[in-house]
């Protein structure tokens, strides 16, 4: 027995690292596309896109591992399927469960490095990659100057080159506006040729010009004069050195961003969880304690009252305040008063309603974020044993290896899991359902699944026999007909 676990292991071992390998890809391909823009055009070091790249490769490997697991476990039993492998040994009396047992074992030890992974080396590795992402951002992109268009990437100049040389050394009809001076476009740089330089370190650029002229205009000393002074300098070479902001990385804290609900492992995630509560808490009682219990008009009404004469005993003293008495004995301008700062008083309360609920739905929906990463660590480890006793089934009935059918069916069972998922942590995060039911909704559907279809296959059911389905709807059928036919004969 202990020969064929280690046969079903190494069966195993294979398939699932080179599937890991090509989720990982996948996965990392289409991050990529998404932020492609961000990353091009930026002159970034190897070094910084590597690290990049092993960030976000870490940040994908929880959704990766469960995708590997599913497609390695029916490419295996499929493998062993298709070659009558699996046929001898339940020939020779060894159930479907016994063959499963060492799979399992390493899947619930992959499901606890998960959960392990999830809990430690993601909150580290997600602050490292948005770091670096806030820090790409803020990169400006080298400097291009394109024929015909100005380029406002240099700082206080605005370049305009007529043509280019082949290798782009070389720049002809150069237009230069300074606005170090911050007065507009008063000075203007005109030459037939120059060269641009930038250096190695990125901190400064060398603008060589050749023949040229430079035309400024003249503040003069009389404000009311409509006409201005110009000054034309001609020069034969002239060389303009600037220093050049944001062309270098420059990291950002990471502790910046601690406090995000994916940088936190899950007993800091109780902590914020607590504390949130709290605060949401103590923001509706003072949001209810700052609704009044009277109607606005109800509050004016005894503010007529106190100057009633008729009333005989002091306000205190009073237990009811009959409204429409009040109001009848007032006069016009008093009740119209009246009417108009209760108006106001309802339109003000109402708008503190708006401010509170919306403030409350905020802090609210926060704590639910806290929630569902919370949830999503045990769930996404989970999903590894799940989708094992999906596809070991899976590959036993299909009886096909290799990457065709298995990759297509692997596909089609992550995307809608994917699905799920994704629409469950938006209702938990939007408050339609709890946290936890939105967030376990996909394992509560794919676990019941799972065992189906472990049980059929473990049974020799033929799960996907068109026939027996047919042929279970024939007796329904005939069921029913017979009951009419002796309803009739009634």
């Amino acid at each position: 027995m202990k020969r064929l676990h280690l046969y079903i292991i190494k069966s195993f071992i294979g398939p699932f690292f080179v599937t890991l390998i090509i989720s990982l890809f996948v996965l990392l391909m289409q991050f990529l596309w998404v932020y492609l823009d961000e990353l091009v055009g930026k002159g970034l070091d190897f070094s910084v896109i590597l690290e990049f790249i092993v960030y976000t490769m870490a940040m994908l490997m929880t959704n990766a591992l469960p995708l590997a697991m599913l497609l390695a476990s029916i490419m295996t039993f499929g493998d062993l399927g298709e070659n009558n492998e699996l046929l001898a040994m339940k020939a020779a009396g060894i159930s479907l469960y016994r063959i499963m047992k060492p799979v399992i074992v390493l899947s619930i030890l992959l499901s606890i490095g998960s959960f392990y992974f999830y809990n430690q080396v993601i909150p580290v590795s997600y602050k490292k990659l948005i770091a670096l992402m806030s820090s790409i951002r803020q990169l400006r992109p080298e400097i291009i100057v394109k024929e015909g268009v100005f380029s406002n990437d240099i700082d206080n100049y605005s370049i305009k080159v007529g043509k280019k040389s082949q290798n782009g050394e070389m720049l002809y009809d150069i237009m230069i506006y300074d606005h170090t001076e911050e007065k507009g476009n008063v000075t203007v740089t005109v030459a037939d040729s120059g060269t641009m330089k930038i250096t190695k370190d990125k901190k400064y650029m060398i603008l060589n010009l050749f023949s040229g002229q430079t035309h400024s205009e003249m503040q003069p000393n009389d404000r009311k004069k409509l006409t201005y002074p110009a000054r034309t300098d001609k020069f034969t070479k002239q060389s303009i050195f600037t220093v050049l902001q944001g062309m270098e990385l420059e990291r950002k804290d990471e502790s910046i961003f601690k406090n995000q609900n994916r940088a936190l492992n899950n007993a800091q995630i109780v902590y914020f969880l607590d504390s949130i509560g709290k605060t949401l808490e103590k923001r509706r009682i003072d949001h209810a304690l700052t609704l009044t219990y009277l109607s606005p008009l109800s509050i004016n009404v005894v503010k007529l009252a106190r100057k009633d004469v008729s009333v005989s005993k002091p306000l205190k003293m009073v237990k009811y305040v009959n409204i429409d008495s009040v109001m009848t004995k007032a006069s016009f301008p008093v009740r119209s008063g009246a009417l108009s700062t209760a108006l106001n008083n309802a339109r003000n309360n109402a708008r503190t309603i708006q401010q509170a609920e919306e403030m409350l739905v905020a802090t609210n929906r926060n704590l639910n974020r806290f929630g569902i990463e919370w949830h999503k660590k045990y769930t996404f480890a989970i999903a590894c044993l799940v989708f094992l006793f999906i596809g070991a089934p899976l590959g036993a009935i299909i009886r096909k290896g290799g990457l065709g059918m298995p990759l297509v069916i692997s596909v089609i069972l992550f995307i809608f899991y994917w699905i799920i998922t994704t629409t469950g942590e938006k209702f938990s995060r939007e408050g339609v359902t709890s946290v936890w039911e939105g967030v376990w909704l996909a394992t509560f559907i794919f676990l019941p699944a799972g065992v189906f279809l472990t049980y059929k296959a473990a049974n020799d059911s033929v799960v996907f026999n068109i026939n027996a389905y047919s042929e279970f709807f024939r007796k329904i059928f005939r069921r029913l007909g017979k009951k009419e036919e002796a309803k009739q004969d009634k």
